[in-house]
């Protein structure tokens, strides 16, 4: 049997199954930017907000579906809607583009959540243990030897920093980098003589959704010189997908350049005051 066309006037109407997929894929925006906002503000627990972000993916998941069912519905009795199905398309691969990569790193990385230059006696949490002492958090105890063998295969790299520079100066530029940074600052003790360990713990956020990881910075004194202990580590979760040990691995970095620019400085000349000219006694 041959179609029959509309006439001129009248024009085929628009996909139900587009339109929803449409609706579904904006849904999931605005579901993934509220679960946002709910762990950046603290507005409710981890596990609400974790379930608001895992339903906005299962809405995209959903939304694609639903756009490969519109298509077959169009293809069938060539109703509109392809522009619909395609908005709806590149919204969902927007907001599951990020959570695929993480999926994949996931898989890629050991499931460890602690991180440390120095594993045998790495930095402590003190203040920071009472933050970590919440429902689901992981403990302020280090994570221990099979932590320890996991990172070193994986982060090879990472190793106490050794500074040819005083302890009060490396204390200084650990501190100056963690306020660059802008992590919150829990507790900080300079080195003084009589205890000349210095200590910075503080609070770092992962870039997109805020989880908080918590960080501890030791300056020890090695004779002249110095070393540079520090400690990462999710306060959530049983794998950080890699980023404890990319901060660290950064924070290193950026503590190395600083002290060799500090070593460059050149030493000011004291220069001696002129002397008076000498006064001529009359005679």
């Amino acid at each position: 049997m041959a179609r029959k066309f509309s006439a001129p006037y009248q024009s085929e109407p628009v996909s139900g199954l587009a339109t929803g997929a449409r609706n579904l894929a904006v849904f999931s925006v605005v579901a993934v930017v509220v679960s946002i906002l709910i762990v950046r503000f603290g507005f409710l627990e981890m596990k609400p907000a974790l379930a608001t972000f895992f339903g906005a993916l299962g809405c995209a998941a959903l939304s694609i579906l639903v756009s490969l069912a519109a298509f077959a519905a169009i293809w069938q009795n060539g109703s509109r809607g392809m522009s619909r199905i395609l908005l709806a398309l590149l919204i969902d691969a927007v907001v599951l583009a990020y959570p695929a990569y993480l999926a994949l790193q996931y898989r890629k990385l050991p499931p460890i959540h602690d991180v440390t230059t120095d594993p045998i006696n790495p930095p402590r949490f003190e203040a920071l243990a009472r933050l970590r002492s919440g429902d689901g958090a992981n403990t302020a105890v280090y994570a221990g030897l099979y932590s320890a063998e996991q990172q070193r295969r994986a982060y090879p790299d990472i190793e106490p920093v050794e500074l040819e520079i005083p302890v009060n100066r490396a204390y200084a530029i650990a501190l100056q980098l963690v306020n660059k940074r802008k992590w919150l600052v829990i507790d900080e003790r300079a080195p003084q003589p009589e205890r000349p360990i210095g200590r910075i713990e503080a609070v770092a956020r992962t870039p997109i959704m805020g989880f908080r990881e918590d960080v501890a910075i030791r300056v020890t004194p090695n004779g002249e010189d110095s070393r540079v202990d520090i400690r990462s580590s999710s306060r959530y979760f049983e794998s950080d997908l890699g980023s404890n040990a990319t901060r660290i691995t950064k924070l290193i970095d950026d503590i190395n350049t600083a002290a060799d620019t500090d070593n460059l400085k050149p030493v000011k000349k004291v220069v001696p005051p002129p002397k008076a000219p000498a006064k001529t006694v009359k005679k």
